[in-house]
This record gives structure tokens, C-alpha cells and sequence, in this order.
């Protein structure tokens, strides 16, 4: 459950004279904090976390980080038994993998609002670890540390700020936040896939689901991809009129090579946030001092501004749009 913050605050010019010297001004323009993103993503795409692999010893790891900040926001578990992790077996079929795979977790952190409707807040949290789990654009990908900042270090930082305005923001939401990190997604979709097949909240409870996927590398001649558009009635009402300095443009479609792809079919709203590709997608130099942070803080300040606006509507409904 949501920490509860005190509400009682000084008036007048003594409020004003507490905003500023306690910052509160500044982080109310500027949700997202850029130096944490940052620190977000130098933790998991560093050398030390070997390319996040499915089953490696350094995905465990990015789970315990991913966690403890959960733990840190004071996010309940959202998982089976009243854990933050939803084990599974990855069954895969998409890609070629030459290293064994044992087994696979998503990691789920929940803010109970008491509320009749959940969203889902989601990001994949693993990658191509040493180029053995196949997806690799290098033409001999064996041995080399994918590092994965931008895909998908760069979702799983803006997962975890989400995670950290919506619990501190000293609101109680009209809909619940479910924040899912979610595994094997490189290796065809399988954790978003799983969740869907074994909801820890029953899918007509869903509000819509928010996935982020690769983030990091704004091209300001193409702008922001916000995915999914056509997958609810409402949504052009909810992204008419923002406000932001993020370049961006719609999609319709619910499909697509990320774990939006499986609520979709599942008939549930998404919406879907990607600045698209670039040379070192699925290669060894996808690393953390090539994320334009500054425009990252931006983009999650857009996610907030949106999620923010459809919670303003009742439960969204579902539009097929292929």
C-alpha cells in the first residue's frame, strides 16, 4: 500500500519560502530526475552485469537492484504469495540460444490505491548477455558483453522513476499502479506473455498497460514513437493538447516486437513509448554513455503527463487496431 505522507503545510508565505528551500518548485516542474535515470542505467548496463541474460547470474543481479528500489518506494509485492517475483520456465521457440536456460522471473511491485482498476507499468529487463542468446547484429557476437543500455536499461530507469513520482507524489490515484520489469522478452515476449497467461489481477481489472521499450536515443528528426494509439477511442482525447518539448508521433497499431504486444492480444489498451533504432541495436556498443539523458527525463515527464490524463477517465475501452 501507498506510505502516507503528512498534509498539513504551512500557508501563505511561509509555504512559498518551504517550496523553495526545500526543492519542491523545482520538482514540481521537473518530475523526472535526470542524475537517476543516469544512475539507473550505469548500474544495469555496466560491464559488471555481463549483458542481463535470461537466466545469468547478473539478471539476478539487476532483479535485486530493480527491487530494492521498489522496496525503497515502498512498493507492496505484486507477485504470487506475496512476492515481488513471478517465476517461470522460458519455453523458447523465436531465437536460436546456445547457452541453457533455466529459469526466468518478472519482478512486480504494486501501489494499492484501493482502487477498482489497475494500470500496468512495464519494461524489460534483460538482454543478449554475452551474444550467446541469439538477436545479435555483430557478425561474431560470441564472447562480447552486450550491454543493452539503451534496450532496454534505458525502459527499466524509466520504470523505476514512475515507480518513484507516483509513491511520493502525495496523491492517491483513482487507479492502482502495477509496475511490472519483466523478463525474457528478448527471447520472444515470453515474460509479458506468462504475466498475461497467469495475472497476479485479472485482466478486465486493467486500466491499459504503459510499456516502455529503448528509450534512451532520442532523434529529434523523428521524434518520440507513441505506440498503441488506436488501441483505445480515448486515447487521442487523453494525448491532445500535451505539453512537452519531446518531438513526437502516433502509431495506431497494438502489435509490435515488444511486451505491450502480449496484453494487446489479450484485448487490454496500450500504449507504448520507443525513439527508435540505431546502429548499435542488439550489438556490443549499446552502452550508457550514448543515452541522451537530458531528453530521457523528458520522455518520462511525457509518460507521467499521460498517465496522469487517462486516469481522468473511467476504465479505457479496448479497440482492435492491427
Amino acid at each position: 500500500m501507498k506510505k502516507a505522507y503528512p498534509t498539513k503545510r504551512p500557508n501563505g508565505f511561509f509555504f512559498l519560502l518551504w517550496m523553495l528551500c526545500s526543492g519542491s518548485l523545482t520538482a514540481a516542474a521537473q518530475h523526472a530526475d535526470e542524475q537517476l535515470i543516469r544512475t539507473h542505467i550505469e548500474q544495469l548496463a555496466s560491464d559488471d552485469m555481463k549483458g542481463r541474460g535470461t537466466g545469468s547470474r547478473e539478471l539476478r543481479k539487476a532483479a535485486r537492484y530493480i527491487v530494492g528500489q521498489f522496496k525503497k518506494y515502498g512498493l507492496a509485492p505484486g507477485g504470487p504469495r506475496r512476492q515481488y517475483d513471478q517465476p517461470f520456465t522460458a519455453r523458447v521457440s523465436r531465437v536460436v540460444v546456445k547457452a541453457p536456460i533455466p529459469r526466468a522471473s518478472n519482478l512486480l511491485g504494486f501501489i494499492d490505491n484501493r482502487a477498482p482498476y489497475t494500470i500496468v507499468i512495464g519494461a524489460h529487463y534483460d538482454h543478449l548477455g554475452l551474444g550467446m542468446q541469439g538477436g545479435s547484429k555483430d557478425p561474431e557476437p560470441s564472447g562480447k558483453i552486450h550491454n543493452g543500455a539503451d534496450d532496454n536499461a534505458s525502459g527499466v530507469a524509466g520504470l523505476l522513476e514512475l515507480a518513484r513520482y507516483f509513491s511520493q507524489n502525495n496523491k492517491t490515484e483513482p487507479y492502482n499502479l502495477l509496475f511490472i520489469a519483466f523478463s525474457a522478452e528478448e527471447l520472444g515476449l515470453l515474460g509479458s506473455r506468462y504475466f498475461v497467461e497467469h495475472p497476479t489481477i485479472p485482466l478486465q481489472q486493467l486500466h491499459f498497460m504503459f510499456n516502455m521499450d529503448m528509450i534512451g536515443r532520442y532523434q529529434p528528426d523523428r521524434g518520440l514513437g507513441i505506440g498503441g494509439y488506436g488501441t483505445s477511442p480515448l486515447w487521442p482525447e487523453i494525448v491532445e493538447g500535451i505539453q512537452t518539448p519531446i518531438r513526437y508521433f502516433t502509431d495506431n497499431a497494438g502489435k509490435g516486437g515488444s511486451d505491450h504486444h502480449s496484453f494487446y492480444m489479450a484485448s487490454v489498451p496500450v500504449l507504448f513509448f520507443h525513439t527508435g533504432g540505431h546502429p548499435d541495436y542488439h550489438a556490443p556498443g549499446d552502452d550508457p554513455d550514448k543515452i541522451d539523458y537530458r531528453a530521457m527525463a523528458q520522455i518520462v515527464n511525457l509518460g507521467i503527463q499521460l498517465i496522469e490524463r487517462a486516469m481522468e477517465k473511467n476504465k479505457l475501452p479496448f479497440t482492435a487496431a492491427d
